[in-house]
């Protein structure tokens, strides 16, 4: 340190006229003392156990400075980018492609790979002695990763990471101008969530044509946050909507059904079936159950049913078609989104009726079945996705009734009462029309 304090004060000091044999002295005077630094510094660093520890740790540091420690190069990763495909990611790292239809394979209860969007991240872990891919994981959000990991020199298999997380509540509210759309967004609710409330109220609220000025909306909207970190997923838990004398009113309730303020549903019952007549199971939902093909264990996550290819395929609820895709081992597949909490699929089929974003109709025939994929032979895979999870859709708890049961009323009303108190702000205004729900013309 002597020797850059020296250095300053020399440079900040008036230089004399005469540059002659003793600022040449001074020079070498400086060149030694700097030597002497230096090598005491590495005789402390190169000292034996012991020598200072503090000498020690310094040593540590600056060798770590000097020499960071190197990247495996067994492990890279890839973010998921606008237009970025599988196949061209496992081009770019002169990955095998019978690896990537290994992992598809084992994808095929899943299907989490046929829809990659920007932010994903895949990470590949590569085997040190060989270079073959052994892992790789696909982050989806903080909540929610999936592992396929090699099982052996002909397949994958794959481990799906959710953490539950924390869901944290708030109350977004505003006043109508223009259109309900516009004032939803600018008052922090996301175009899925405006969505999903449109098509709470379709059958009881024209947007374009009841909705007026001044008109107000309050939601509260609960967001999932792991490790403080923000996953994306919400969830929309209340709605009142006040259109003058009238109020419209949509709760979540425990079976994950919207009701209105007096129970009565605000979903249309759900088919059991998603055909016209009733098909033999050929193969039941398992999550444990072995692949017939490939012989490992492959969760069988919907309900096969046999039929004839042709066979008209029906949506078994209202919804919007978030998939019509051609999979190597799902076939040709639709995807279903009813509402915020539920979801169908329907696979190996033979011909889509439907094109992505289109709305459809309970009972709407939607596909021919079919034999496409891997298929042992001409069926229909039907799945059932409640909350993110697929269940059994022969046994699961769907909207079937049109009002909440009469003995889980008093449960259902403690749930309205509390997320009312979460809505009621000091506003006179809106004090006043929620005196209106008692009024029969309210809804």
């Amino acid at each position: 340190m002597s020797y850059y304090w020296t250095s300053k004060t020399l440079k900040n000091q008036r230089r004399p006229k005469n540059r002659g044999p003793s600022l040449l002295l001074m020079v070498l005077a400086l060149a030694l003392l700097a030597g002497i630094v230096v090598l005491g510094f590495s005789c402390r660093s190169s000292s034996p156990a012991t020598g200072s520890s503090r000498s020690g740790t310094e040593a540590k540091a600056i060798a770590a400075v000097i020499e960071p420690p190197a990247e495996p190069d067994n492990v890279f990763t890839w973010t998921i980018g606008n237009g970025d495909t599988l196949s061209a990611i496992f081009d770019r790292f002169e990955l095998s492609r019978n690896a990537m239809y290994q992992i598809l394979s084992s994808d095929e209860a899943l299907l989490a790979l046929d829809v990659l969007r920007p932010g994903h991240v895949l990470t590949f872990t590569l085997d040190e002695e060989s270079r073959a891919l052994s892992e790789m994981e696909l982050f989806v959000h903080p909540g929610k990763r999936i592992i396929y990991r090699r099982v052996n020199d002909s397949g994958f298999e794959y481990e799906e990471i959710i953490l539950p997380g924390i869901w944290d509540q708030e109350l977004l509210q505003g006043e109508i101008n223009g259109s309900f759309y516009l004032s939803a967004i600018a008052a922090g609710l996301t175009e899925g969530e405006t969505a999903t409330i449109t098509d709470l109220f379709k059958d009881q609220l024209n947007f374009a044509r009841e909705i007026r000025a001044g008109d107000r909306f309050q939601v509260i909207r609960s967001r999932q946050f792991v490790e403080g970190e923000m996953t994306g997923q919400s969830r929309v838990e209340g709605v009142r909507i006040f259109r003058r004398n009238h109020l419209h009113s949509a709760f979540l309730f425990e079976d994950g059904n919207y009701y209105d303020h007096k129970g009565e549903s605000l979903v249309r019952a759900f088919l059991r079936y998603p055909t016209q007549q009733r098909y033999r199971v050929s193969s039941s939902f398992n999550p444990a159950r072995r692949h017939p093909i490939t012989g490992r264990v492959s969760p069988h996550n919907g309900v096969d049913f046999a039929m004839p290819t042709g066979t008209p395929v029906l949506s078994t609820g209202d919804g919007i078609v978030t998939r019509v895709l051609n999979h190597p081992f799902a076939g040709k597949y639709i995807e279903i989104q009813h509402g915020g909490q539920y979801l169908t699929r329907y696979l190996h089929l033979h011909r889509h009726l439907v094109r992505r974003g289109q709305r459809v109709k309970r009972g709407e025939r939607i596909a021919l079945s079919g034999n496409t994929g891997r298929s042992t032979g001409p069926h229909l895979h039907f799945e059932l996705h409640i909350n993110g999870r697929p269940v059994n859709p022969l046994t699961a708890k769907i909207p079937m009734a049109s009002s909440v049961p009469r003995d889980k009323m008093a449960l259902f009303n403690r749930r309205v009462g509390d997320l009312v108190a979460l809505m009621e702000p000091s506003d006179e205004q809106v004090a006043r029309s929620v005196s209106s729900e008692a009024r029969p013309d309210s809804i």
